[in-house]
C-alpha cells in the first residue's frame, strides 16, 4: 500500500501541502480532484520522490520513501508516472521509446526489451504503431504510449497526473479507455482528473483537494454524488 502521513510541502514561503494524509490500498483507485493550485500534481512528485517534503512520510510497502538511505531510482522502478505531457524521443520510433527504460534501467537484452515494448504497446492498442515515429500519432496516441512506457517497467503502482488535460476532447475517451482496462485488471492506481465523470465510474474513492489539505474523501457516490463539505459541492457546481 502507499501511505501518506500528514506531508508538508511548501516551495519558498508558498505552502502546497498541508498536512495531507491518505491510504491507498492495493489494487484500489483513488482519484483526485480539486480546482488548479490545490497541491493535486504535487503530491504525485513526492509520492515518487521527485519533489521533496518538508514534513511526515510516504510510505510505499513499507519503504520510507524521503529517508536518507533510500534508493529512489530503485523505488522508482516500482512507481509508474505518467505525466501531462509525454516528453518522447522524437528521433526513435515509438517500439524504441517504449524499450529504453527496460534495457537502460532494468539491463534487459535487446530481444527481451523488444518484447517487453511490443506487449505493452499492443496492451494499450498501439500493435500497428510500433515503428512509426512519435511525430506520426495523435495526442491520445502519444499519451497511450506514455502509459506503455509506464507499464514496460512493471510497476506495482501507476500515477497519473492529468494525463488528459492537453488532449483534445474527442481524444480523451481512448486514453481514459486504457486506464479503465488497468483498473480492471486489479492496478493500483492515483489519478488526478479533471474528468469527473471517469472518477465517479473508476474510482474506488475519490479525494476533493482545496489549497493543499484533503477537504473530503470517500466512495464516488458519496464525494461527487451526496457531497458533505460545502467546498466540494461548490467546486462540483462549478464543473459539472
Amino acid at each position: 500500500m502507499i501511505e501518506i502521513q500528514d506531508v508538508h510541502k511548501s516551495f519558498g514561503a508558498l505552502q502546497v501541502l498541508r498536512g495531507v494524509s491518505m491510504t491507498v490500498n492495493k489494487g484500489e483507485v483513488v482519484s483526485v480532484i480539486g480546482g488548479s493550485g490545490s497541491g493535486k500534481s504535487t503530491l504525485l512528485m513526492c509520492i515518487n520522490g521527485l519533489e521533496s517534503i518538508q514534513a511526515g512520510r510516504i510510505l510505499v510497502d513499507g519503504t520510507d520513501v524521503h529517508a536518507r538511505g533510500t534508493n529512489l531510482n530503485q523505488l522508482r522502478q516500482r512507481i509508474g508516472i505518467v505525466f501531462q505531457q509525454w516528453n518522447a524521443f522524437p528521433h526513435l520510433t515509438v517500439r524504441e521509446n517504449v524499450m529504453l527504460a527496460p534495457r537502460k534501467v532494468l539491463g534487459k537484452s535487446v530481444e527481451e526489451a523488444d518484447q517487453i515494448a511490443s506487449d505493452k504497446l499492443r496492451h494499450v492498442g498501439l500493435g500497428d504503431k510500433l515503428d512509426v515515429y512519435p511525430s506520426k500519432l495523435s495526442g491520445g496516441q502519444q499519451q497511450r504510449m506514455a502509459i506503455a512506457r509506464a507499464l514496460a517497467m512493471s510497476p506495482d503502482y501507476m500515477l497519473f497526473d492529468e494525463v488528459t488535460s492537453a488532449l483534445d476532447p474527442q481524444l480523451v475517451g481512448e486514453v481514459l479507455d486504457t486506464m479503465r482496462s488497468l483498473s480492471a485488471e486489479g492496478m493500483t492506481m492515483i489519478v488526478v482528473t479533471h474528468e469527473i465523470g471517469f472518477a465517479r465510474e473508476v474510482s474506488h474513492r475519490v479525494a476533493f483537494f482545496k489549497s493543499g489539505r484533503i477537504h473530503e474523501i470517500g466512495p464516488p457516490e458519496q464525494v461527487i454524488g451526496n457531497p458533505r463539505e460545502p467546498e466540494t459541492a461548490e467546486f462540483l457546481k462549478s464543473v459539472l
